[in-house]
Protein backbone atom coordinates (compact mmCIF):
# COMPACT_ATOMS: atom_id res chain seq x y z
CA UNK A 1 0.00 0.00 0.00
CA UNK A 2 1.07 3.47 -1.10
CA UNK A 3 1.83 6.36 1.41
CA UNK A 4 -0.67 8.45 0.04
CA UNK A 5 -3.25 5.81 1.06
CA UNK A 6 -2.06 5.45 4.37
CA UNK A 7 -2.29 9.10 5.20
CA UNK A 8 -5.76 8.79 3.50
CA UNK A 9 -7.04 5.56 5.35
CA UNK A 10 -6.01 7.66 8.74
CA UNK A 11 -7.59 10.64 8.05
CA UNK A 12 -10.82 8.62 7.33
CA UNK A 13 -10.34 7.16 10.27
CA UNK A 14 -10.44 10.19 12.37
CA UNK A 15 -13.39 12.17 10.88
CA UNK A 16 -15.29 9.05 10.91
CA UNK A 17 -14.88 9.28 14.88
CA UNK A 18 -15.51 12.76 14.73
CA UNK A 19 -18.90 12.20 12.38
CA UNK A 20 -19.92 9.79 14.81
CA UNK A 21 -19.05 12.28 17.63
CA UNK A 22 -21.02 14.96 15.99
CA UNK A 23 -24.11 13.28 15.51
CA UNK A 24 -23.81 10.92 18.94
CA UNK A 25 -22.31 13.22 20.98
CA UNK A 26 -22.31 16.53 19.62
CA UNK A 27 -21.98 17.89 23.55
CA UNK A 28 -18.72 16.08 23.87
CA UNK A 29 -15.09 17.76 24.58
CA UNK A 30 -13.45 15.24 21.88
CA UNK A 31 -12.34 15.38 18.98
CA UNK A 32 -14.62 17.58 16.48
CA UNK A 33 -17.77 17.64 18.57
CA UNK A 34 -18.82 21.22 20.59
CA UNK A 35 -18.95 21.06 23.81
CA UNK A 36 -15.74 22.88 24.21
CA UNK A 37 -17.89 25.81 22.99
CA UNK A 38 -19.70 27.68 26.36
CA UNK A 39 -22.64 28.82 24.42
CA UNK A 40 -23.66 25.07 23.47
CA UNK A 41 -24.77 24.14 26.51
CA UNK A 42 -26.72 27.61 26.50
CA UNK A 43 -28.34 27.07 22.63
CA UNK A 44 -29.58 24.07 24.02
CA UNK A 45 -31.95 26.08 26.32
CA UNK A 46 -33.99 27.76 23.72
CA UNK A 47 -35.74 25.97 21.44
CA UNK A 48 -35.62 27.75 18.10
CA UNK A 49 -31.52 27.99 18.71
CA UNK A 50 -31.63 24.29 19.73
CA UNK A 51 -33.08 23.33 16.50
CA UNK A 52 -30.38 26.06 14.25
CA UNK A 53 -27.76 24.57 15.97
CA UNK A 54 -28.42 20.96 16.01
CA UNK A 55 -29.08 21.45 12.18
CA UNK A 56 -25.86 23.41 11.38
CA UNK A 57 -23.99 20.34 13.64
CA UNK A 58 -25.76 17.52 11.59
CA UNK A 59 -25.02 19.38 8.19
CA UNK A 60 -21.25 19.55 9.48
CA UNK A 61 -21.36 15.81 9.81
CA UNK A 62 -23.14 15.11 6.84
CA UNK A 63 -20.49 17.11 4.66
CA UNK A 64 -17.58 15.58 6.70
CA UNK A 65 -19.53 12.18 6.00
CA UNK A 66 -19.33 12.90 1.98
CA UNK A 67 -15.02 13.81 2.47
CA UNK A 68 -15.02 10.45 3.82
CA UNK A 69 -16.79 8.53 1.19
CA UNK A 70 -15.01 9.86 -1.07
CA UNK A 71 -11.71 9.64 -0.08
CA UNK A 72 -12.64 5.88 0.26
CA UNK A 73 -13.89 5.54 -3.00
CA UNK A 74 -9.76 7.52 -3.98
CA UNK A 75 -8.58 5.27 -2.23
CA UNK A 76 -9.59 1.78 -3.63
CA UNK A 77 -9.99 2.84 -7.29
CA UNK A 78 -7.76 5.66 -7.34
CA UNK A 79 -4.88 5.70 -9.72
CA UNK A 80 -1.32 7.65 -8.41
CA UNK A 81 -2.65 10.69 -9.69
CA UNK A 82 -5.83 11.13 -7.97
CA UNK A 83 -4.56 10.26 -4.80
CA UNK A 84 -1.83 12.62 -4.84
CA UNK A 85 -4.35 15.62 -6.21
CA UNK A 86 -6.25 14.22 -3.61
CA UNK A 87 -3.66 14.56 -1.13
CA UNK A 88 -2.67 17.83 -2.44
CA UNK A 89 -6.00 19.23 -2.60
CA UNK A 90 -6.68 17.98 1.24
CA UNK A 91 -3.45 20.47 1.96
CA UNK A 92 -5.29 23.12 0.54
CA UNK A 93 -8.11 22.53 1.88
CA UNK A 94 -7.08 21.95 5.43
CA UNK A 95 -5.04 25.41 5.43
CA UNK A 96 -8.25 27.44 5.47
CA UNK A 97 -8.80 26.96 8.64
CA UNK A 98 -5.97 29.25 9.83
CA UNK A 99 -7.44 31.92 7.15
CA UNK A 100 -10.91 31.13 8.24
CA UNK A 101 -11.72 29.07 11.26
CA UNK A 102 -8.62 29.99 13.72
CA UNK A 103 -9.06 33.91 13.65
CA UNK A 104 -12.91 33.34 15.44
CA UNK A 105 -11.51 30.71 17.33
CA UNK A 106 -8.83 32.42 18.93
CA UNK A 107 -10.99 35.42 19.71
CA UNK A 108 -13.26 33.10 21.36
CA UNK A 109 -10.62 31.53 23.68
CA UNK A 110 -9.57 35.01 24.68
CA UNK A 111 -12.38 36.28 25.39
CA UNK A 112 -12.69 32.92 27.58
CA UNK A 113 -15.67 31.23 25.32
CA UNK A 114 -14.18 28.03 25.58
CA UNK A 115 -13.51 25.12 27.89
CA UNK A 116 -10.39 24.30 28.41
CA UNK A 117 -8.76 27.88 27.83
CA UNK A 118 -6.13 27.48 25.06
CA UNK A 119 -8.05 24.92 23.17
CA UNK A 120 -7.44 27.22 19.75
CA UNK A 121 -3.88 26.69 20.21
CA UNK A 122 -4.48 22.91 20.64
CA UNK A 123 -6.56 22.54 17.75
CA UNK A 124 -4.13 24.89 15.52
CA UNK A 125 -1.22 22.38 16.70
CA UNK A 126 -3.54 19.68 15.64
CA UNK A 127 -4.33 20.94 11.98
CA UNK A 128 -0.62 21.87 11.47
CA UNK A 129 0.51 18.44 12.28
CA UNK A 130 -2.10 17.06 9.70
CA UNK A 131 -0.62 19.42 7.04
CA UNK A 132 3.01 17.99 8.04
CA UNK A 133 2.10 14.64 7.46
CA UNK A 134 -0.25 15.24 4.82
CA UNK A 135 2.93 17.05 2.90
CA UNK A 136 5.61 14.64 4.24
CA UNK A 137 3.91 11.85 2.64
CA UNK A 138 3.25 14.15 -0.76
CA UNK A 139 7.40 14.74 -0.40
CA UNK A 140 7.90 10.63 0.13
CA UNK A 141 5.43 9.47 -2.51
CA UNK A 142 7.62 11.73 -5.06
CA UNK A 143 10.85 10.40 -3.46
CA UNK A 144 9.81 6.86 -4.38
CA UNK A 145 8.48 7.07 -8.07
Amino acid sequence: MDILSVVLIAFTILETLNVVLLYKMPGSTMGNAVGIFKAYPKSQQDPEIKAFVNYLISWVAGTKLIFIVLIIGIVITGTKETKIFSVIALIFSIMTFFSQLYPSLKRMDKDQQLSPNGYSRTLAIMIASFLVVFTAAVIIFFATL
